[in-house]
């Protein structure tokens, strides 16, 4: 009996995500259970110290100077660590720093090799566990990358940016969830994505923690939110090369200019990271 209940549980499930995906709304993780046994840790930053900047270091940008992301201006050096926790706020500074004048300001930080120790790798398990920041037009991400993904020549076996997540949802009606992409062919007219797809969380993502994951193969990615697999695709043709990792927070707009300033928000918001962690298969290890 446990069996037919469980097959039918699993029927309804995967009716409910193709109607959900064929009309484009967001739903609750329903895939598999993540199989953590065939894998082996192979990098991990629990935050617990000072930032480890041999490890992460500015996503475009370099040393103490400030760049225009979106909306927001970018300096490396507002993320910092306490209590255990990688902390990247979203703030506004009258005075700017790095450079830049006033604006509301945050950070991108990544594993590339401009780091003395940074981290990159091809296929395994790659997760976050952090909570999100909260306000209109802010979104965090959690993200691999290579330098692969600006050869514009039809595919993204030779990188592709993978969107584990990105919170680009509040203010929306559906402001608990998160989306996952994925993009190739660089950012021009060749560029192309997949097109976001969307889930929900059962908790509040900008109270709580939650964890947010990819495993990725040379068959297929396949993207999970608290263990859950949300969906799975090979959309491009999976990438082959390295690819490290990148935490960042940005608002909507231009040139620094946030998209809606009566929508900016009030005071400060923040993402906080409890760890990042990374596998291998044991079997790419023997």
């Amino acid at each position: 009996m446990a069996a037919v209940i469980n097959r039918i549980t699993s029927l309804l499930s995967s009716i409910i995500v193709f109607i959900c995906s064929t009309l484009g709304l967001p739903h609750y993780p329903m895939g598999e259970k993540l199989d953590t046994d065939k894998f082996v840790e192979t990098f991990r930053d629990d935050f617990s110290g000072e930032l480890d900047r041999s490890v992460w270091s500015g996503h475009y940008q370099y040393g103490t100077k400030t760049e225009a992301r979106k909306g927001s201006y970018w300096n490396q050096h507002l993320a910092y660590t306490d209590n255990g926790n990688l902390i990247i706020p979203v703030t506004y500074l009258e005075n700017g720093m790095g450079g830049a004048g006033a604006g509301w300001y945050s950070a991108g930080i990544d594993t590339d090799s401009d780091a003395p120790n940074g981290f990159s790798q091809k296929y395994g398990y790659f997760e976050c566990r952090c909570i999100l920041p909260e306000g209109a037009d802010i979104w965090s991400a959690f993200w691999l990358m290579n330098n692969g993904v600006y050869v514009e020549n039809g595919t993204g076996t030779d990188g592709t940016e993978i969107d584990i997540f990105e919170s680009d949802c509040y203010g929306k009606f559906f402001k608990n969830s998160v989306t996952s992409n994925l993009h190739f062919d660089g950012y021009g007219d060749a560029h192309q994505k997949l097109g976001a797809k969307q889930f929900l969380l059962k908790n509040n993502p900008y109270e709580e923690f939650n964890t947010y994951g990819l495993e990725w193969n040379e068959d297929e990615y396949i993207f999970y939110i608290n263990g859950i697999e949300t969906f799975r695709t090979d959309f491009g043709g999976v990438s082959q090369n390295e690819e490290y990792l990148i935490l960042s927070v940005e608002m909507r707009g231009e040139n620094a200019v946030p998209s809606d300033r009566e929508n900016a928000p009030a005071e400060d918001a923040f993402f906080v990271v409890d760890y990042v962690k990374v596998y291998q298969y044991k079997d790419l290890l023997k």
